[in-house]
């Protein structure tokens, strides 16, 4: 599996940084470091006016924040990879 978290100035701006540490915390704690490619991308044209742009192989969500993050995880990540 690969996410590409977006990096560009607006979801910089929106938190992505607290997105890359929560995510690499997640992979960490699950063991799925083997599992995940984890990667930063520019800019995918999908701004929101809250929260990160957030890419799991070809899907991509937005609006992802540090307090929707878990629930983020839980139904695009791990009920993926399981």
């Amino acid at each position: 599996m690969i996410v590409q978290i977006c990096i560009g100035s607006s979801c910089h701006i929106k938190g992505s940084y607290d997105i890359v540490k929560l995510m690499e915390e997640a992979i960490a704690e699950n063991k799925l470091e083997n599992e995940i490619t984890l990667a930063g991308s520019f800019c995918t044209g999908r701004c929101n006016r809250m929260g990160v742009t957030v890419q799991v192989d070809d899907n991509i969500y937005t609006g992802i924040t540090k307090e929707t993050f878990k629930d983020f995880f839980n139904e695009h990540i791990l009920n993926n990879i399981k």
